[in-house]
């Protein structure tokens, strides 16, 4: 099932893979009284406006608006992009308000940053209103810049991609805690030994959804 079916990716769309979103769903459960965000990465081009976001790097729990921390991790997330072939194509959040799901001042600010070295970037909120493993659509609000301004996505211009066996291995792996192997950059400040770039958790997740759609 492709939600909100469109046949092809063309110009101004977002494609959400299984391990982005997967990952920014376990973000958010793993500190759920605590605003989280992170950064949407991709690993192909994109192009016609197109945007393909394959992964998501979790950064904060705590401090969203320090700005050293999050200079600090804009630095080494894009210096890694580089050596792996990705790069920043947006930036996620979700407030600690479930209720709330509009873009703070950080989140436009970051978000702002972002466009200045990709300026077809995304900002997209996690709705917590939204969030159960029950929820039969992508608890997601997504936004773009058009004349200097952050305004509401069309819907049908965001895609991801077998949703159902998506949302069944994000409710799976919270289930099993396989939360609790998530790493954001705020952990990985307070013991460097953790793997902020998450491989353990890419392949646990690359694992559960190569038998329904043959990649992730």
């Amino acid at each position: 099932m492709l939600f909100h079916l469109r046949n092809l990716v063309s110009m101004g769309e977002v494609e959400l893979s299984c391990r982005a979103y997967v990952k920014m769903y376990l973000h958010a459960c793993l500190f759920p009284r605590c605003s989280i965000n992170g950064l949407l990465l991709s690993s192909s081009s994109s192009t016609g406006g197109a945007v393909c976001v394959t992964d998501c790097v979790p950064l904060l729990h705590s401090h969203l608006s320090l700005a050293p921390i999050t200079q600090l991790a804009l630095t080494q997330v894009d210096v890694w992009c580089s050596q792996t072939q990705q790069r920043i194509v947006g930036y996620y959040q979700a407030n600690a308000c479930a209720s709330d799901s509009s873009p703070t001042p950080c989140a436009l600010k970051i978000a702002d940053k972002i466009t200045e070295q990709f300026e077809s970037a995304v900002l997209l909120m996690l709705d917590g209103n939204k969030m159960s493993p029950d929820y039969r659509v992508p608890p997601i609000v997504m936004y773009e810049r058009k004349d200097s301004r952050w305004i509401l996505k069309d819907k049908h211009t965001i895609m991801l991609r077998q949703w159902e066996e998506t949302r069944a291995i994000a409710g799976q792996m919270l289930e099993s805690g396989d939360h609790l192997l998530l790493v954001d950059f705020d952990s990985h400040l307070d013991d460097i030994t953790k793997d902020w770039t998450n491989q353990k958790l890419n392949s646990k997740i690359e694992e559960l959804s190569s038998p329904v759609n043959g990649n992730i």
